[in-house]
């Protein structure tokens, strides 16, 4: 993997990650999911999942999940 790449999105809703994930790869967008999340022990450590991209495609990943973040 390269080091290169480019956080643009971090939740902790596995549901939206997946639908950032899915509106990536519907704009042929290469991206890599870091699911930072404990799955022994959700509720005390919720953790976070972050997506990134390489640094051509930022900005315009960002563009399309803008809508995402609250």
């Amino acid at each position: 993997m390269e080091k290169d790449w480019v956080s643009v999105f971090i939740t902790s809703d596995v549901f939206v990650a997946e639908l950032a994930k899915g509106l990536l790869n519907e704009n042929d967008i290469q991206y890599v999911s870091l699911n930072q999340k404990d799955s022994s022990y959700p509720n005390l450590f919720p953790g976070n999942i972050k997506i990134l991209v390489k640094p051509e495609d930022a900005i315009k990943a960002k563009y399309l999940l803008k809508e995402f973040n609250h």
